[in-house]
């Protein structure tokens, strides 16, 4: 059984996108992660997936489609719930985040296939990484990865290779954490719900 998880936070004023603020008010850089969540959602909809789970730090609000299984993020560090999150699978499981609303669901199903891999990896152009695919799932190979550091896709990379596991790279995506970045993916996805929630806030126009 295929999987796709999406792990993300309830786009609450204050709890979210804070380093968007400045320029972006705390209301909203959470409107903007709303829409790149929204954004992501499509996505993952689109996506071929036995299962669609929504892997969430507090409540669903209206911006959450027909089609998901919503779960709570255990306690812990970012790898615990990680690992908690692929534990929750059998089969292949591909698990993004909601921060690249450029993402489409060409590049998400190729995360999915495992033909010649066991591991797909998509490396952040911070030096995270925005997709984890997994053709058996194993949260051991997640746990104890020091995450939210310039190292930390170099090391979840790493930890795959040195567990024997034949990893093939998906392309390196921007995710939206600063003004610079919001600006720069939102000129990728023209149209979406992110680029126009963007040029709506910045007078731009070019949403």
């Amino acid at each position: 059984m295929s999987t796709v998880l999406v792990i993300a936070k309830e786009p609450v004023p204050g709890r979210v996108k804070t380093r968007l603020t400045p320029p972006f008010s705390p209301s909203e850089a959470a409107r903007l992660a709303e829409a790149a969540l929204a954004d992501t959602l499509d996505a993952v909809l689109a996506t071929p997936a036995d299962r669609r789970v929504l892997v969430l730090a507090g409540n669903p609000g209206a911006w959450l489609p027909v089609g998901f299984e919503v779960v709570p993020q255990c306690p812990g560090g970012l790898d615990e719930r990680l690992a908690t999150a692929f534990s929750r699978c059998t089969g292949p499981t591909l698990l993004i985040g909601m921060d690249t609303p450029q993402v489409t669901p060409a590049l998400l199903a190729t995360g999915l296939e495992f033909e010649r891999c066991d591991a797909w990896f998509g490396p952040a152009d911070d030096g995270g990484f925005w997709a984890l695919g997994l053709a058996a799932p194993d949260p051991d190979l997640l746990r104890g990865v020091p995450m939210s550091v310039p190292e930390t896709g170099r090391a979840q990379r790493r930890r795959l290779t040195e567990a024997g596991l034949t990893v093939r790279d998906l392309p390196a995506l921007r995710d939206v954490d600063t003004a610079a970045d919001a600006l720069a993916v939102a000129g990728k996805v023209p149209g979406s719900r992110f680029a126009v929630l963007h040029a709506a806030l910045t007078g731009t126009g070019a949403g």
